[in-house]
């Protein structure tokens, strides 16, 4: 009598089932009984059951399983998403430093919420704009305006971050939020505007402002070289952004 070929398949399956289950069976016996020669006989009852499970055992249900298996492997390929991809449901939001990810064509400009000089206190604009947007993750990078601003008082500048975070919060309680350092500037610049010298001391209490608010702290101090800087000594050239996107994508794991 000719035998087809499936139930040469799902025979083949059982007989592994079946081996499978008396490895098991062993092992619980092992496991139960190394000094148990003076111990009641153990119970193989949920061994049997694996047996009675391996002899009615779905192929579909196994092909599945193994498809599962196999997509699981495929998620340790390179990932080849276009950054503007990869910001796809991220906003970045912040002063003129921001706007060049949309004015070098790095991010769509849904992804950018930025304004040329915009200080901490002056951005319920640009808070409705992300309500509407609605990302599941927001960037926010404040600080060389607002230096000027606070006139080197940190803690004030850390008064006002705060009242924004809260502001996020309460309107779009969903989404994740990310503080940025402050960048550094040029030297030359430091000479120029004496308050900039104040860089480090913000960061330290930017730092330790979302430690107590537990909020992810993205530290781009020494991302930045003298090549990426414009000829300002403060914002950046069109190069810097895909390498400044790359560091918060990796980052928040997008």
């Amino acid at each position: 009598m000719k035998i087809e070929k499936k139930e040469i398949n799902k025979r083949t399956l059982v007989i592994g089932g079946i081996a499978l289950a008396v490895v098991l069976i062993a092992a619980i016996m092992i496991a139960e009984g190394v000094s148990g020669m003076k111990k009641k006989k153990t119970d193989v009852s949920e061994g049997l059951k694996i047996i009675e499970q391996a002899e009615s055992a779905d192929v579909t249900a196994i092909e599945t399983k193994i498809g599962q298996l196999e997509a699981k492997d495929s998620q340790g390929q390179e990932d080849t998403r276009s950054l503007k991809e990869i910001f796809g449901s991220t906003v970045v939001m912040g002063d003129s430093i921001s706007e060049g990810f949309a004015e070098f064509d790095v991010l769509n400009t849904s992804s950018v919420i930025s304004k040329i000089g915009v200080e901490l206190e002056e951005l319920d604009e640009q808070v409705e704009q992300l309500v509407k947007v609605n990302p599941q993750v927001v960037f926010l990078t404040f600080g060389a305006n607002d230096i000027l601003a606070t006139k080197g008082d940190e803690k004030a500048y850390i008064e006002q971050y705060k009242a924004l975070i809260e502001k996020i919060q309460k309107k779009l309680p969903e989404t994740k939020i990310f503080i940025n350092s402050i960048f550094p500037v040029q030297k030359w610049r430091v000479e120029e505007e004496p308050l900039f010298e104040h860089i480090a001391k913000y960061n330290e209490a930017l730092r330790a402002m979302c430690d107590k608010l537990q909020i992810a702290y993205v530290d781009n101090t020494e991302l930045v070289t003298d090549r990426y800087y414009e000829a300002d000594g403060m914002h950046f050239k069109a190069d810097f952004y895909p390498v400044w996107a790359r560091r918060m994508a990796e980052f928040a794991a997008l």
